[in-house]
């Protein structure tokens, strides 16, 4: 971070954030593993990048744009095709409707359908203070959006989640945390009571601990860090994602570039660039193009993550390859390894060994063909 590492800085205006760039970001990667490299006397050692979500977008840009820094890139969840007229602005919220519907009919209707009935319930006399007590919100007041926004996150961030095993990446959550929310929906004991089996459900994503005793709609905090993303989505990562159609989870709605660059413009005062990523980096007609100069990616995408509609879903050349786990999550195989592990994460982890290890290989034949 620039500006001796002040983040209060850094962050403070349109002018000083202007340096939060993908750009950015892999020349100051390029620079740190040569100077690392010159620093440990280890000029012919071979680097491989890695990285996961946007993490996985800059492997695979990095790879391309530094071969002679990186030998080879794993770019795990990397929807580098989520721009510009490339992926459909459906494709996000279909597949986190697929990963509900899968589970359970029932599941997926309860939740259609409560976005009207919170809508409704709002309008009523006293009915904010209903979905406040049913709900455990801890604010005073709370408005029908802000609700909505509250029970989105939760879905949409366990649908990216649905790792096999429990984690803690972005809230504590059990195993098949997907699973687990429709378990809570199709609960007997709920009956017909909507915002019962959604706040059951919720309560997967906000209190697997079962430590909160209400929850607070206004927490502004930033516990992983998506300020800096919120600039990036303003600016370069114009990703549409918001899309809804009449099956959807969601309520039905449209992907609108305006209505994202204005609330960019009211919020940092800057104009969003929806076409530099891919004028910068490519995206479009991309197994024509990689197959021409790129080589050496690994490409993972699990068809749970609702970002791999987004991602390389086919193999682009013998060295460009693409792994997709029907059962994965976000970048799953990113994830520590345990004993609970299906044996499908353990054989795609092992595949991506395997081809590092040829990359390795070739390298070192480069270098010394008697090696």
């Amino acid at each position: 971070m620039p500006f001796g590492g002040n983040k209060e800085v850094a962050y403070s205006n349109s002018s000083t954030l202007g340096y939060l760039t993908s750009t950015q970001a892999l020349a100051d990667y390029a620079t740190l593993i040569v100077d690392l490299k010159k620093n440990l006397s280890a000029a012919d050692s071979p680097v491989v990048v890695f990285g996961g979500s946007y993490g996985g977008m800059l492997a695979a840009w990095f790879r391309l744009k530094y071969p002679h820094v990186a030998i080879g890139a794993l770019a795990s969840s990397s929807p580098i095709l989520n721009f510009e007229n490339i992926t459909s602005p459906y494709s996000f919220n279909n597949i986190i409707t697929q990963d509900f519907r899968g589970e359970s009919e029932d599941c997926y209707r309860v939740i259609k359908r409560s976005w009207q009935e919170i809508e409704d319930t709002a309008s009523q006399p006293r009915g904010l203070d209903l979905l406040r007590k049913s709900f455990k919100i801890c604010n005073n007041y709370i408005s029908a959006s802000s609700l909505y926004n509250w029970l989105y996150t939760a879905w949409v961030y366990t649908a990216m989640t649905d790792y096999p095993t429990p984690s803690n990446f972005l809230s504590p959550m059990p195993a098949y945390p997907v699973k687990e929310m429709c378990k809570a929906i199709d609960d007997p004991k709920t009956g017909n009571n909507t915002f019962a089996k959604l706040y059951g459900a919720a309560s997967v994503y906000y209190n697997y601990s079962g430590t909160a005793t209400c929850f607070d709609l206004d927490d502004d905090s930033d516990p992983h860090g998506l300020g800096g993303w919120s600039w990036q989505a303003c600016t370069e990562m114009i990703m549409p994602t918001s899309g809804n159609n009449e099956d959807s989870i969601f309520a039905a709605s449209t992907w609108s570039y305006d209505d994202r660059a204005a609330s960019c413009e009211a919020y940092f005062g800057v104009e969003p660039r929806p076409s530099w990523i891919t004028t910068e980096f490519g995206g479009h007609d991309i197994k024509r193009v990689l197959k021409r100069f790129g080589s050496n990616i690994i490409f993972f995408n699990g068809l749970r993550d609702p970002w791999s509609g987004g991602g390389v879903l086919e193999n682009i050349s013998s060295s460009i390859v693409a792994i997709v786990a029907e059962q994965g999550a976000h970048h799953v195989d990113l994830r520590f390894a345990t004993s609970e592990d299906p044996k499908w994460l353990r054989d795609v982890r092992k595949r991506e060994v395997n081809i590092i290890a040829e990359w390795l290989s070739e390298y070192y034949d480069d270098l010394d063909p008697a090696h």
